[in-house]
C-alpha cells in the first residue's frame, strides 16, 4: 500500500508498506515513518494518506483512508499550510480561516446533503529533521465527493448548455441559501469548487474562505484576503467586503464561463467591471436578464439574496413554453429533501465543437436536445479591453502625427490641408471602429506610412530634412499624447458610469 508523506516539502513523500495490503491487519495500527524525513505517515492512528489531491489558498489536500471506520472510507485529509512570507498577524488570520473551515463544516455539513461532512480536526505535534525543533502542524479530515469539479467538465466537454446552467443554479442557489440563513457567506464560488459527484449530485466545496457575516472585514487586501479574481466581484477584489450578493455575483461569473467557455478575462471589461459575453453564447432572454442582475457591479444593483434569484428564475420558467424549463421551476422550488435528488449536469457535445455558422454566436453545448426558441438577449454596450483600446489610440495618435506632416509639407496650413488630414484620421478611425483593421494591421499600417513619408521627401519637407528620425519622433509623441487623452477618456466615463 502506498502512504504519502504530509510534511511540507518532504524531499521523498512516497512510501510503499507492503503489510497494509493485508485486509486483517490489527487494530490499532503500527505506526508507519516516511523513509526520507520520519515524518508519522498514520494520522492519529487512523487516517492513511495515499495521494497528494492539490494545494492551493493555505493548505494542502490528500486522498486518505480511514482505517476505523466499518467500510475504510476514503476521505480527505487538509493540511494547514500558510505562506512563510506571512507576518504573525497574516498569520493569525490564515490559522483562523482554517480554523473557519472547520466550524462551518461541523456546523452546516450534517445539516444538508450539498456540503461535505467534518470527521475530525486536529493539531499534530512533529520534530522538524532539519533543526530538530518541533513544530505544530494542523489537520482537517472531510467527506470525500468522488467525481469532477465543473472546471474539468467545461474542459472535456465544452461550454454548458443553458438547461445545464439552470440545473447548476438550482442546485447552487440551494446551498448558497443555506449558508446565507446561516449567517455565513462562502466567498469563493467558482467553477473549481463545485464538483459533480458520481451520483450526478453538485456539491459546493472549500469553505475555507467562509467568512461569518458577523466577522468584521478587513479594510485593505493582502495574502490574507481569500478570493479569486476571475470571479469575484468589484467590491471583494478592491477591498474585501462581502455580503450575500458577492457569491450571487461569484455564481453568475461561473454560469457565464461555464456557457461561453471563454476565460473570464475575455469576457470582463476590468475599468467598467461589465460582462460583455452575450455575444458568446445563445440562451433565453429571461435567463440572460437575470445573470445580468446578478453580475450588476454595484452590490445595490444586483438581487438582494438566493430567494429573490430563484423567484426570478421561476418565473421566467413558468412563462416558459418547454416543459424542461417548467420542471426546472420546480425543481428549484422543491423543498430542500427535493433539491438533494439528483441534478447531473447533461454531458455535451465533446471538443471540438463544430464551426459555427457565425463565430461570435455559441450553440447549445448538446445540438440533439430540445431547447426553448431563443430570443437574442438585449447586450449592454460592449467596450474594447484595456490593451486593444489604448493600442487603436496609440495608432491614432502615431497615423495622426505622420499624416499631419505629409498634408502640411504638401498642402500647407490651409484649410485645404486640415480638411485633408481631418477626412484621411476619420476615415481610419471608423475602420477602426468597424474592426476593419485591428491587431498587427494597425502596426503594418503606421510602419508603412512612416517609410512612404520618410522616402519622399516632398512629404516631409516641412521638417527642412534630417531624414526619417525627426518623423518618427513626431510620430511617437503624437501617439504617447493620444494614449494619455485615451486613459484620461476613460477614467471619466467609468467614473460617470459608476455614478450615474
Amino acid at each position: 500500500m502506498q502512504l504519502h508523506c504530509t510534511r511540507p516539502k518532504c524531499s521523498s513523500p512516497i512510501n510503499h508498506f507492503s503489510d497494509l495490503d493485508n485486509p486483517n491487519l490489527p487494530h490499532p495500527l503500527a505506526q508507519k515513518y516516511c523513509s526520507a524525513c520520519r515524518m508519522e505517515l498514520i494520522l492519529r492512528g487512523r487516517y492513511l494518506p495515499v495521494s497528494l489531491l492539490g494545494k492551493g489558498g493555505f493548505g494542502t489536500a490528500f486522498l486518505a483512508k480511514d482505517f476505523d471506520s466499518p467500510t475504510q472510507r476514503r476521505c480527505v485529509v487538509k493540511l494547514f499550510q500558510p505562506p512563510v512570507t506571512l507576518t504573525p498577524p497574516q498569520l493569525a488570520t490564515a490559522q483562523r480561516l482554517f480554523n473557519q473551515e472547520a466550524i462551518v463544516l461541523e456546523r452546516l455539513g450534517l445539516q444538508h446533503p450539498r456540503i461535505p461532512n467534518l470527521y475530525a480536526y486536529f493539531p499534530l505535534l512533529v520534530t522538524n529533521p532539519l533543526n530538530n525543533q518541533s513544530e505544530e502542524l494542523f489537520y482537517l479530515v472531510q467527506e470525500y465527493v468522488e467525481g469532477d469539479d465543473l472546471e474539468k467538465l467545461l474542459d472535456r466537454q465544452g461550454r454548458f448548455s443553458e438547461p445545464d446552467i439552470e440545473k447548476v443554479l438550482a442546485a447552487m442557489l440551494d446551498v448558497l441559501g443555506f449558508v446565507h440563513d446561516n449567517g455565513a457567506i462562502h466567498r469563493d464560488v467558482k467553477p473549481s469548487n463545485i464538483i459533480q459527484g458520481k451520483d450526478g449530485k453538485l456539491s459546493l466545496l472549500d469553505f475555507g474562505a467562509v467568512k461569518e457575516v458577523t466577522t468584521p472585514t478587513a479594510g485593505r487586501r493582502g495574502p490574507t484576503t481569500i478570493c479569486s479574481p476571475d470571479y469575484a466581484p468589484p467590491e471583494q477584489i478592491m477591498s474585501g467586503q462581502v455580503d450575500q450578493t458577492s457569491d450571487l455575483y461569484a455564481l453568475a461569473a461561473t454560469c457565464v464561463v461555464l456557457l461561453t467557455d471563454r476565460d473570464s478575462n475575455q469576457l470582463r471589461d476590468p475599468v467598467s467591471n461589465r460582462w460583455n459575453w452575450q455575444s458568446s453564447t445563445q440562451i433565453s432572454t429571461g435567463l440572460a436578464q437575470v445573470l445580468e442582475k446578478m453580475l450588476q457591479p454595484k452590490p445595490r444593483d444586483r438581487f438582494p439574496n438566493a430567494a429573490a434569484v430563484v423567484e426570478a428564475l421561476t418565473k421566467n420558467a413558468q412563462s416558459t413554453v418547454s416543459p424542461q424549463a417548467r420542471a426546472t421551476g420546480r425543481a428549484i422550488m422543491g423543498s430542500s429533501a427535493q433539491s438533494a435528488q439528483s441534478v447531473s449536469v447533461t454531458p455535451s457535445q465533446p471538443k471540438p465543437t463544430p464551426p459555427l455558422a457565425n463565430p461570435k454566436v455559441g450553440s447549445p453545448a448538446n445540438p440533439k436536445q430540445s431547447s426553448p426558441p431563443v430570443v437574442p438577449a438585449s447586450a449592454p454596450v460592449q467596450l474594447l479591453s484595456v490593451p486593444r483600446f489604448l493600442g487603436n489610440a496609440a495608432f491614432a495618435g502615431v497615423e495622426g502625427g505622420l499624416l499631419a506632416v505629409a498634408c502640411l509639407s504638401t498642402l500647407g496650413t490651409t484649410l485645404v490641408g486640415g480638411g485633408a488630414w481631418l477626412a484621411m484620421l476619420a476615415v481610419l478611425v471608423a475602420l477602426q471602429l468597424r474592426r476593419a483593421i485591428e491587431g498587427m494591421d494597425l502596426v503594418i499600417i503606421a510602419g508603412v506610412t512612416l517609410a512612404v513619408i520618410a522616402f519622399f521627401s516632398p512629404l516631409h519637407s516641412i521638417l527642412g530634412g534630417g531624414g526619417w528620425v525627426p518623423i518618427a519622433v513626431i510620430a511617437m509623441m503624437a501617439g504617447g499624447v493620444m494614449v494619455i487623452v485615451a486613459i484620461v477618456f476613460r477614467l471619466i466615463f467609468s467614473l460617470l458610469s459608476r455614478i450615474m
